[in-house]
């Protein structure tokens, strides 16, 4: 069965692709931001999740075939990087050295963590279903696999071919979204209490960020000083975009609505945030957060984007619907 493009996502990564601040004022659409269509690998729908300072992407998009492969793209070309011998591939995280990482099917149908490098797709070694989702420039990745004797997946650390357990918040899963070069990892775990929470991950320990205020919380980036960004729910159960400050979590504010599942998804060494908004139409728009303002970043024609991450450069990328009602991977650079 083929998957479609927007269901071959890990769960909480909707999170990124789902009071404080009060930003509403600055909501308007920056007309200076052009936004790109990147195109797909000979399909209809393509998404762009990761891109890195050299300004390549990393991504998925569905084939000629209707499968959906991971992509590199870069000097304006979408390369496909194939599968570990199924049909479906995901990239979620791309470094500096262009080594990207993700999940994909195998010839049996299992679905495993990969390291793409040199031309090369390999399978991380893992125990179950697992994927990567992050990679830095030391070549460490994070992601998710379903370890002996644990009761749900686990969050890990793979590194030179070893696969280390990061442990939980007391809960019985965890996951990793995110790892910085100075190998701190954010993610998502259960707590002892029963409720699912950000966590920081340095020096051998796990760290709860907290909500703000409610029983929820997602940690989706972080950069290289340490700020984080995700999504926490406040003590009426509303979700925010939210960046983890040395105080305490503080909402990013909106674009004008609400929305079920609004979140912070990237961040970059200036502390410029990107995420999914609501506009006062009720839309779902991508946005970039700086200096206290949020601004719109607007779509491909359609009604509909999302901004998964942004570089050191201030160039963003995403997904957007185009006119014709197609999921296309976007690209935002200022002009």
């Amino acid at each position: 069965m083929r998957r479609n493009i927007r269901w071959a996502i890990p769960l909480f990564v909707l999170g990124l692709l789902l009071m404080g601040l009060n930003t509403q004022q600055a909501a308007a659409q920056d007309r200076r931001i052009r936004v790109r269509d990147l195109g797909t690998l000979g399909g209809t729908e393509s998404r762009a999740i990761a891109i890195n300072n050299r300004g390549h992407v990393a991504g998925a998009s569905t084939t000629a075939s209707g499968d959906t492969h991971a992509f590199l793209w870069k000097q304006g070309h979408m390369i496909d990087l194939g599968t570990l011998g199924g049909s479906m591939s995901v990239a979620f995280g791309l470094n500096d050295r262009d080594q990207v990482v993700g999940e994909s099917t195998t010839a049996s149908g299992d679905v495993r963590a990969f390291l793409w490098e040199h031309g090369v797709m390999h399978a991380l070694p893992s125990s179950g279903y697992s994927y990567a989702m992050g990679v830095n420039n030391r070549g460490q990745i994070v992601g998710q696999d379903f370890l002996p004797g644990a009761q749900a997946p686990h969050a890990v650390l793979w590194h030179h071919d070893a696969e280390t357990d990061l442990g939980t918040l007391g809960g019985p899963y965890s996951t990793a979204a995110a790892i910085n070069n100075r190998g701190q990892i954010v993610g998502t775990s259960g707590t002892a209490a029963g409720e699912t929470h950000a966590f920081l991950w340095a020096d051998g320990r796990m760290t709860d960020l907290g909500t703000l205020g409610g029983s929820y919380s997602i940690a989706n980036a972080i950069n290289q000083q340490g700020r984080v960004v995700g999504v926490a729910a406040d003590a009426a159960g509303h979700n925010w975009p939210t960046l983890w400050t040395r105080e305490a979590p503080v909402s990013l504010g909106t674009l004008g609505g609400q929305h079920n599942f609004p979140a912070a998804a990237g961040i970059n060494v200036h502390g410029q945030v990107v995420g999914l908004g609501a506009t006062t139409t009720g839309a779902s728009h991508a946005f970039v957060w700086e200096d206290g303002h949020m601004t719109d970043l607007g779509t491909l024609g359609g009604d509909y984007s999302s901004a998964a991450a942004i570089n050191d450069h201030g160039q963003i990328v995403g997904e957007s619907l185009t006119a014709d009602g197609a999921y296309r991977a976007a690209l935002w650079v200022r002009r």
